[in-house]
């Protein structure tokens, strides 16, 4: 076969017309991963540390969530990605490795309350300024212990005002805000129908219904594709996933096939109890179980 024939019989094999044997690599189209698995930088101890993506390469993850920084009493978050040349780092580093920044989380805000901190604009705002400059798409913020709603439901008028401010923000760089909550999912889509905006979403914690003994598929299909932006994939700390008797993560995965969901499952704890501290040990198996849960050959 010449070479122009075998370019137009390459050209049409991959449009899906198929010529008894044309079987090349070079016709081979890469598929994209439905579900790809990400670590925390925060829980593998390696918070705004550029170290923390090749301990993510070495893990076997996809990808990493990084942390804004720590907040006190300050204005904003101490984030060293606001350094443009630290900022290139991680992009070049992140690149050289093969791995993408799935999310940037602001989790000052699991001990600081939005409804009351009175720089949240700032806060949010240099969270999607960075965002922006690194191509992330997603924030993950968590109401935390000062905004639960159930404990504290009296905050749920400014958590809603807020929320609104922070979604119009984020509509307008054209990113996403994930919340976590305490609520059941029946009482999620009820505050993000209160809040109303398209860029406002769940960032679904497996751990959150599972320690209150709500079923994790019916919450899953409450909430609905539409609704959860992303997914923080394990259960509170004790065992490994593959061990974890509570969370079946094959129906897992055939609920969200079903949803037909795709996105970041991201690796937040489940950790051996009797080994907490050993981060390669532990997130080097949540991951290796994951993938072949959500990544096997179908």
């Amino acid at each position: 076969m010449n070479r122009r024939n075998f370019i137009t019989q390459a050209a049409l094999a991959t449009a899906g017309i198929c010529f008894p044997g044309i079987l090349s690599a070079a016709l081979t189209v890469k598929k994209e991963q439905r579900y790809k698995i990400a670590v925390i930088d925060l829980m593998i101890l390696k918070r705004q540390k550029i170290s923390a993506l090749q301990l993510t390469k070495d893990i076997g993850a996809d990808g990493l969530e990084i942390d804004m920084g720590g907040l006190g009493n300050r204005d904003t978050f101490d984030n060293k990605l606001a350094d443009p040349l630290i900022r290139q780092q991680y992009l070049d580093k992140a690149k050289e490795l093969g791995l993408e920044i799935c999310a940037l989380a602001m989790t000052g805000f699991y001990a600081q309350s939005l409804a009351t901190r009175p720089t949240y604009k700032q806060m949010i705002g240099d969270c999607i300024t960075t965002m922006k400059q690194m191509n992330v798409k997603v924030a993950f913020l968590p109401l935390g212990i000062s905004g639960d709603l159930k404990k504290n439901p009296e905050l749920r008028p400014a958590l809603v005002e807020r929320l609104r401010v922070a979604g119009d923000m984020a509509e307008k760089a054209g990113v996403v805000i994930g919340i976590e909550t305490a609520l059941p999912a029946a009482e999620e889509l009820k505050l993000l129908k209160e809040i109303g905006s398209p860029s406002v979403k769940i960032y679904f914690n497996f751990s959150n219904p599972l320690k209150e003994g709500r079923d994790l598929i019916t919450e899953l299909k409450i909430l609905g594709r539409k609704n959860i932006c992303q997914i923080h994939c394990t259960d509170e700390d004790g065992v490994w996933l593959q061990d974890n008797k509570r969370l079946d993560m094959m129906k897992v995965k055939q609920t969200l096939d079903r949803m037909n969901w795709r996105g970041w499952l991201v690796i937040e704890r489940s950790r051996d109890a009797k080994n907490p501290k050993s981060v390669t040990e532990n997130f080097g198996a949540n991951t290796k179980y994951l993938k072949t849960i959500f990544q096997s050959p179908s």
